[in-house]
């Protein structure tokens, strides 16, 4: 039995799912980790010795200037010299450098702990008013706020090692940030109730939270929770170097796919750090190959909107809010993500269901991949010795997303400010807002099938030439690009119009900055894929655009959809070949008359017979495409045995979350949220497009139209897949309001007088409308009950039966799946999960 349990800040803390398989990795799982190793040793390589040794050296500078910063504010607040010397302060590190994952460039986040003596003006410097400027009206020229010299933050901009240092302290959480000999540094400040900060002090106890105000609470939980998920993802050193492995790869591969921004809507650092934490837990001695591949299963079949923790929440009775399930079914939570320590928290509020739709996509292609490179291992099907030693093999799995050529229509925002600094402060503050844009306004409503915002800035200006900008404007600047597909099923018109959610987001959204300085501005505009700048495509693919637009033909030529298209192409030339072989039978047989009498109802026949044969053969011909890779395979590879298993275990994990759900409602639930049923994402129908002539429908085949008119009629068309609960999510037609039922034939009642033209003009009563049904295709009809389920008839393995009526021979009476009755001996009976025995 492994226990993964810890003990941190006082208290233990347990997983909150259980383990799934705690067996070691397999023989073929560690060779397969041969490959992963030497990819690594190429393409995610290790900080040097040289840069960590930077780094510690920043950090220890930084904690002995801030510690003799709380001795100047203790000192200047009076305090005698034991309690100055005793008042501390210490500097915490949270994040990747707490974790230890030494990627090379990557900031360090840092949080200044000081004791009740020292403010936030303290460590800002604000409100300073300069000596010789008290009791006095000194018109100075410059009149911009001047920083108090003794802060913190002075003391640091004044470092001779410290550049681009920029004060955010109008944030939520504020910050400082700046390069110390150039590592990039995030400080953070928390101001604890206590007078002093020793330096034993246990910042994972619940108890320092007390009194403390929002800022610093937000500020504290960095720390708090990189303590608690780095002692519930270790154990043995070698789980949690297995940790550090995986972290590092699932961020090169969010990078790589841009997935890797919290403030865009999607992952940041501490999600990634979570969700590897969460697949360790559920595996816990596989090796990282068998980890990375489990961690697309687990998240390619988790059941969003199910939260993803750790440890299951607690609240430490200090006042402070801690998440719960109701909570984040009101605020419509698409994806939480808790974080461990109290107060717990969903780290992803950012997801939206525009943004969960593309981590959903990116986690099926990020297992499909690992999969298939495993199984090919086991085999020994690759094919390329040189690449299985390099590690190359999993060069796909990093591959730059497709994002430039992935979409027919992009939207670029070109951020501007007048100066480097307001252009910085102007930008952060329309980043935090882009992804209500997306997400929120053009999202959901303009009828779009699909909308991405691309995380990664482009240092450079793409607004249009005719804009009225000055060189200052053009040269502080970045831009963001946003990719969408309209859907034209719901398209009005011809024309997307955007302009009046732009226009909503500068009223509602861009508005709220302060100060807004006159030359700060959005500056958006539509690009065609093939109209996209070069920018876009440099370091992407090493032929640039041209290499670019070669692999968008290769895309769409292997696209299905695109088959399918010139397979109906070539399907309807070939019948226009057959009417006019059947045209050229009929005029040689028009001499004839009786002939011609006989092969008219025979070449009808003919006709429809060859466009069900045509369509018959197409869909062979496509389901020998689908089979085409697999088919040859002379029997199951034991990695294929395992799957279903594996999967059913993870699945029973799941199922501990679900509460009284089946597994089948959970995937129903996840299947309406990506599609926006859950959240009520329709779109609003003033807000789509100009209204304009509706586009020309598709023909249908004669099916779907005799399923059409089934439907019209009131009826509900299932196949024999479906589930047996059907019509759930339907509006019948006598449950729409006024409108009556469209039919195929009306009969009109005997006493009419069909003559009377003031009686034609009223409506017919809706009980009186009948319709008249001829089959010509052979149609299952079932019964259903109050409830809208398929009531059972039974059959020759089944007899319904609600009380026992006595002996039958061959059959046994109990409760089933298929209800309470009389199942026939020796067929396997399940027994619903939430169906018990009373």
């Amino acid at each position: 039995m492994i226990d993964l349990s810890t003990t941190i800040g006082g208290r233990t803390v347990a997983p909150a799912l259980p383990i799934v398989d705690g067996s070691a990795s397999s023989p073929p799982e560690l060779a397969f980790q041969k490959t992963l190793d030497a990819y690594i040793a190429q393409h995610v390589p290790l900080e040097a010795a040289e840069g960590i040794k930077t780094r510690e050296r920043v950090l220890v500078r930084m904690g002995e200037l801030m510690r003799e910063w709380v001795k100047s504010v203790a000192t200047k607040r009076g305090l005698n010299a034991e309690a100055v010397e005793g008042a501390g302060g210490q500097l915490f590190t949270s994040g990747s450098y707490r974790l230890g994952v030494h990627e090379p460039g990557a900031d360090i986040d840092t949080i200044a702990v000081a004791p009740n003596t020292c403010t936030r003006d303290d460590f800002f410097g604000s409100n300073y008013v300069p000596p010789n400027k008290i009791g006095g009206d000194d018109d100075d020229d410059d009149d911009a706020p001047q920083r108090d010299p003794d802060s913190l933050a002075e003391r640091i901009r004044r470092h001779p090692d410290v550049t681009n240092f920029v004060p955010v302290e109008n944030a939520a959480v504020p910050i400082l940030t700046f390069d110390w000999e150039g590592i990039n540094i995030d400080l953070l400040f928390a101001r604890l109730n206590t007078p002093s900060i020793p330096p034993n002090f246990d910042i994972d106890a619940d108890a320092v939270l007390s009194g403390v105000d929002p800022a610093t609470e937000k500020s504290l939980n960095g720390p708090r929770v990189t303590n608690l998920i780095a002692a519930l993802a270790g154990g043995t050193d070698e789980r949690y170097q297995t940790f550090l492995t995986v972290v590092r790869l699932v961020r090169k591969w969010a990078k790589s796919r841009g997935l890797y921004s919290n403030k865009m809507g999607y992952w940041g650092g501490v999600n990634i750090n979570i969700a590897v934490a969460l697949v360790l837990q559920l595996y816990p001695n596989a090796c990282p190959a068998g980890v990375l591949r489990k961690f697309f299963l687990v998240f390619k079949s988790w059941r969003w909107p199910n939260p993803v923790m750790l440890t299951k929440p607690h609240d430490a009775e200090l006042g402070l809010p801690v998440w719960n399930s109701h909570q984040a079914a009101a605020t419509r939570q698409v994806a939480p993500m808790i974080t461990p320590a109290y107060p717990a928290m969903n780290s992803t509020l950012s997801v939206s269901r525009q943004t969960l739709q593309i981590l959903a996509e990116e986690f099926a292609r990020g297992h499909s991949i690992v999969d298939r490179l495993f199984k090919s291992y086991q085999k020994g099907d690759v094919l390329d010795e040189e690449q299985v030693e390099s590690g190359e093999i999993w060069k796909e799995l990093f591959e730059p997303s497709d994002f430039f050529i992935g979409y027919p229509h992009y939207i670029s925002m070109c951020i501007v400010g007048p100066t480097q600094q307001d252009a910085q402060s102007w930008a952060g503050f329309v980043e935090s807002r882009l992804r209500k844009l997306v997400s929120d306004m053009l999202g959901r409503s303009l009828p779009l099938s699909k909308i991405q915002l691309w995380p990664k800035k482009f240092d450079a200006c793409v607004a249009d030439r005719t804009a009225l900008l000055t060189h200052a404007q053009r040269a502080n600047s970045i831009t963001y690009f946003i990719g969408f597909r309209i859907d034209t099923l719901r398209m009005r018109g011809d024309e997307l119009d955007v302009e009046r959610q732009l226009a909503n987001f500068r009223k509602f959204e861009l508005s709220r900055f302060r100060p807004m300085i006159p030359g700060m501005d959005i500056l958006p505009r539509s690009f065609k894929v093939k109209e996209l700048p070069r920018i876009c495509f440099e370091g992407m693919y090493e032929g640039g655009k041209v290499e670019a637009m070669q692999k968008r033909r290769r895309l769409i030529e292997a696209d299905p959809k695109h088959q399918e298209m010139k397979n109906k192409r070539r399907l309807a030339k070939l019948k226009k070949k057959m009417e006019a072989m059947q045209r050229k039978k009929a005029e040689a047989a028009a001499s004839n008359e009786k002939s011609n009498e006989e092969e008219a109802p025979a070449d009808e026949e003919m006709k429809e017979g060859g466009e069900d044969q045509e369509a018959a053969e197409s869909r062979k011909r496509k389901r020998e495409e689908d089979g085409a890779d697999g088919g040859d395979d002379a029997g199951p590879v034991k990695g294929e045995e395992e799957e279903d298993e594996e999967d059913a275990l993870l699945e029973g994990a799941l199922d501990t979350i679900e509460g009284h759900k089946t597994r089948e409602e959970a995937e129903a639930d996840r299947q309406k949220l990506l599609a926006g049923e859950l959240l009520g994402d329709e779109a609003v129908g003033g807000d789509a497009a100009p209204t304009k002539e509706e586009p020309p429908e598709r023909k249908l085949t004669r099916e779907e139209r005799e399923a059409a008119i089934l439907e019209k009629a009131g009826l509900v068309i299932v196949s024999d897949d479906e589930v047996a609960v059907i019509g759930g999510n339907r509006i019948l037609p006598w449950r729409q309001g006024p409108h009556t039922m469209a039919a195929v034939k009306k009969e009109e009642p005997a006493g009419d007088d069909a003559g009377d033209d003031d009686k034609a003009e009223k409506p017919k009563p809706r009980g009186r409308v009948r319709t008249e049904i001829k089959f010509k295709t052979k149609f299952d009809v079932v019964e259903l009950d109050a409830s809208g389920r398929v009531i059972d008839k039974g059959d020759d393995d089944f007899q319904p039966s609600l009380k026992w009526t006595g002996r039958k021979g061959g059959f046994e009476f109990k409760l089933g799946e298929r209800g309470l009755g009389y199942y026939r001996t020796g067929k396997k009976v399940v027994v619903p999960s939430n169906v018990a025995y009373s």
